[in-house]
């Protein structure tokens, strides 16, 4: 027969059979379904065949109902040649610690490499990213995922504009690109100070400049506050005359000073009688898996939490050998608990919600230096479960802005 294709690799032994006519032994394995290849014949009372490792035990049996002895001779294929280098610890125990060795160094940041930034920036950049555990050493699956530091790194760097973090093998690639500074006018080029908005002003620190306003004026958008054109006198001798004169002169300067007004703001919002939104607690647990295609094996952390809800958080990195990136990744899964509020309002309720949207928006708007007078309920109506408002929102806010002073204005 025919070498049976797949032995190598299942295995396979060589037996000899000895009695009288030999060969009649391989034909009944042959018959009650054991393959037998190879067969050949050594004398007429001995014959040789390969039969298959799986098949070992159906060929005993087969043998206790013949008179023939039979031994083996030969084993063969990879189960045999796999438990030979077993039975070598020495050798095999080295050869896992190797690869676990390389395994580990193939995860660690070796090299950091950040381009496209000045000096200074890089400095910046790389204490940053320190700071976020990303230096040479740290070990990869530690680390948040490119896009997060990326967005890290925008936030905490104001001279970014954007910044590409790549990560190859064991070495992290940060490419930035600098913000285009607008360098602030000249504090010395001569300006007026104009109503950024209309309002009543309430207050007037004035440095420099003329003041063309008084507490209590309505001011439109654009008029002036303070004029940097200012009046001084200059003394002159003259030959013809002897009395000396004040000769009243403009000269341009460079106004300061900061307006207080009042001013007002129309602000219309929707807020719904019954509510539903999550929370997280703030406690929360990690797991870790081993994945490899659609399979994952478990390594950290065994069991659900004992939360009512949960939210899932999955971040993945793919176990690296140098440059070549391996059939596996390790999965990071944090489950943070949380929690569903549900209720309903009140109408009174839902209008102080709203009014308490209204300024905390108006104030992010404005900045922290704008100070909120008053509100006020302009129109009120309730509407397929929702109140309507519209409100009526006094500030008092610095409304300067500086507008160059163009000669023989």
């Amino acid at each position: 027969m025919k070498f049976s294709k797949g032995s190598k690799v299942t295995g396979y032994v060589t037996i000899l059979v000895k009695g009288t006519a030999p060969e009649l032994f391989f034909q009944k394995c042959a018959s009650e379904g054991v393959p037998v290849w190879n067969v050949k014949k050594r004398d007429k009372e001995s014959c040789e065949g390969d039969i298959s490792l799986s098949d070992i035990k159906k060929m005993k049996q087969i043998r206790r109902k013949t008179i023939y002895k039979v031994t083996f001779t030969g084993r063969n294929g990879y189960p045999f040649i796999v438990n030979r280098f077993l039975k070598k610890k020495p050798l095999v125990f080295g050869l896992l610690i190797s690869i676990l060795f390389f395994l580990v160094l193939s995860n660690i940041i070796w090299e950091v490499k950040i381009k496209g930034v000045p000096k200074d920036i890089e400095e910046k950049i790389d204490k940053q990213l320190t700071a976020y555990g990303v230096h040479p050493g740290a070990w990869l699956f530690s680390l948040d995922s490119p896009t997060e530091i990326q967005q890290k790194l925008i936030q905490d760097i104001p001279e970014l504009l954007w910044a590409g973090v790549d990560q190859k093998g064991t070495t992290f690639y940060l490419e930035g690109v600098e913000k285009i500074i607008v360098q602030e006018a000249d504090p010395k080029q001569p300006r007026n100070l104009v109503a950024s908005k209309k309002g009543v002003i309430t207050k007037m620190y004035v440095s420099k400049g003329t003041p063309m306003v008084r507490v209590n004026d309505y001011v439109e958008l654009g008029d002036i506050l303070v004029s940097g054109d200012v009046e001084r006198a200059d003394s002159t001798d003259s030959e013809e005359k002897e009395d000396k004169e004040q000769e009243s002169m403009i000269e341009p300067i460079a106004a300061e000073g900061e307006i207080l007004a009042n001013t007002w703001y129309e602000v219309s919002l929707t807020i719904p009688l019954k509510y539903n939104y999550q929370k997280l607690t703030g406690d929360k647990e990690s797991k870790f898996f081993l994945k490899t295609g659609d399979f994952q094996l478990p390594i950290w952390g065994f069991g659900e939490p004992s939360y009512n809800e949960i939210h899932r958080e999955i971040t993945e990195n793919k176990i690296n050998i140098l440059k070549w990136e391996l059939p596996f990744s390790v999965i990071k899964t944090v489950l943070s608990e949380k929690e569903i509020v549900e209720g309903e309002r009140t109408k009174e309720e839902a209008i102080e919600v709203g009014i308490e949207q209204a300024i905390i928006q108006l104030q992010q708007e404005l900045g922290l230096d704008a100070k909120i007078l008053s509100e006020k309920v302009l129109h009120e109506s309730v509407e397929r479960g929702k109140v309507k408002l519209n409100l009526y929102i006094s500030v008092e806010e610095n409304i300067v802005k500086q507008v160059p002073l163009v000669q023989g204005d």
